[in-house]
């Protein structure tokens, strides 16, 4: 008898999806046997939706990716509408898209906090409340919150990324005391120094740097990510709601 996926006959919407640690929970979700609507900025060869689009289907499962702004209220609506119309339901949200743009405080310009904060934050409000009507139909619901270790401890030169990210962990507690009782469970995740093309752009000695202060001596890669995501996306953890789990490898114990 073949064994049956963990999110086998769910239907899963990753924002931020076409590359990355998103395109990697895509990956893992698919590998699991959950359809996956994913979202970005721009779905189309030069930027990766259209090649993430195809090894999701070539794993059999359903999939699409739709080109929105996270950041933009209304059209998260309209993408969620048509996600739905698509795939019939959405069980699994992953909050995933986000951007940085780091600099120290007194340098820091407006347009650098509101980009941040609006990419980062807003858009997991604009998707929740989107999602939130058809979870409750469903009594069903599992939402991640993709933040960061700096969301849980803060850093230097990232006061509007870490702000961000620390909203995301109080948004996922407060959808989690909400939400819980029309049967939707909302976690976060906080990955630590995870080798993605991000941390790859920095300099070697500040990379060796990075890792020296990691306990078990190696950065993350994108499936530790994804694979803690498949367990809060999962029945594996139908009793954890609420909770933020830190993938850093021991960095911020």
């Amino acid at each position: 008898m073949e064994k049956k996926g963990l999110l086998e006959g769910k239907t899963a919407l990753i924002t931020g999806a076409a590359r990355g640690i998103g395109k990697a929970i895509a990956l893992r979700f698919a590998q699991e046997g959950a359809n996956i609507a994913f979202t970005d900025l721009v779905i189309d060869e030069e930027h990766g939706g259209l090649e993430t689009e195809r090894e999701l289907s070539a794993m059999g499962v359903k999939a699409k990716g739709y080109a929105s702004n996270a950041a933009d209220f209304a059209q998260t609506e309209a993408t969620v509408k048509q996600v739905v119309a698509d795939f019939g339901s959405v069980e699994i949200l992953v909050n995933n898209a986000g951007i940085t743009k780091d600099g120290l405080m007194l340098r820091m310009t407006e347009v650098q906090w509101d980009a941040v904060i609006a990419v980062n934050l807003k858009s997991a409000f604009n998707f929740i409340h989107a999602c939130i009507p058809y979870m409750m139909r469903q009594r069903d619901g599992r939402i991640i919150n993709m933040s960061s270790v700096v969301g849980v401890h803060g850093n230097a030169g990232q006061c509007n990324y870490s702000a961000s990210k620390a909203g995301l962990i109080a948004l996922a507690k407060s959808i989690a005391q909400e939400m819980g009782p029309k049967g939707i469970r909302a976690n976060a995740i906080a990955p630590g120094f995870i080798d993605t093309a991000m941390t790859q752009a920095l300099p070697d000695p500040v990379r060796k740097q990075w890792v020296s202060h990691i306990p078990v001596r190696r950065a993350g890669t994108v499936n530790d990510i994804a694979d803690t995501a498949v367990y809060l996306a999962s029945d594996l953890s139908s009793y954890v709601s609420g909770q933020v789990i830190q993938v850093d490898g021991g960095m911020n114990m």
